[in-house]
């Protein structure tokens, strides 16, 4: 089960609504929605909930970047909503790499010979496309190294990722926000004096 929230600060606090992803298909296009509900370019934090699984924050601030924390990239992996929020930037791989990782797989045929080539032994992919980029930057969440991926070097990892200090000027620390599990929305709110009025629309 989802739950998606907007929040939006305005001069007399924050306002609160529901909303549907159903159209939402890229994080631009969630970016869009955020900006949408904007008061003169002031915070919207879009919050995404997957019961029991995971939970992800996107911030927009006017026009500037959006900034996202997702509590278990491996978990919101298996989501639809969950893939709009793990860039490959968040994930700290090559812009595209996904795309080229899918081209390569449709060239080769299960032999692993490419289309009209004769049968032989199997070439390995690229190791561009299959390797991903090293560790994110200062104040983001770096995934359990020792987290179990398998072999496949472009696994999500288990565990936190983004940036822990998304809410730090709202109250909620990096080390509160590692501690969110359940009901974590009830928590942030509680946090932003938006308790009242996210009731209101829960």
């Amino acid at each position: 089960m989802y739950f998606a929230a907007l929040l939006a600060r305005t001069e007399d606090g924050w306002e609160a609504s529901d909303t549907e992803l159903d159209d939402v298909e890229t994080l631009s296009d969630l970016t869009d929605l955020a900006q949408e509900v904007s008061v003169d370019e002031d915070t919207v934090l879009v919050y995404i909930e997957q019961e029991d699984a995971w939970f992800g924050i996107l911030r927009v601030d006017g026009e500037e970047d959006p900034r996202i924390y997702v509590s278990d990239a491996s978990a919101a992996a298996r989501s639809s909503y969950g893939e709009i929020l793990l860039t490959d930037e968040l994930l700290g791989r090559e812009p595209g790499a996904g795309d080229e990782i899918a081209a390569l797989e449709e060239l080769v045929d299960l032999d692993g010979t490419e289309d009209g080539e004769p049968d032989g032994p199997a070439r390995p992919a690229s190791s561009s496309a299959t390797t991903a980029a090293s560790a994110t930057t200062d104040r983001t969440a770096t995934p359990d190294p020792d987290a179990d991926t398998g072999s496949d070097p472009d696994a999500v990892p288990a565990g936190p990722i983004g940036e822990l200090g998304i809410l730090a000027d709202f109250g909620v620390s990096e080390k509160d926000l590692l501690t969110l599990r359940t009901d974590a929305l009830t928590e942030i709110a509680d946090a932003l004096g938006a308790a009242e009025v996210l009731e209101a629309v829960r």
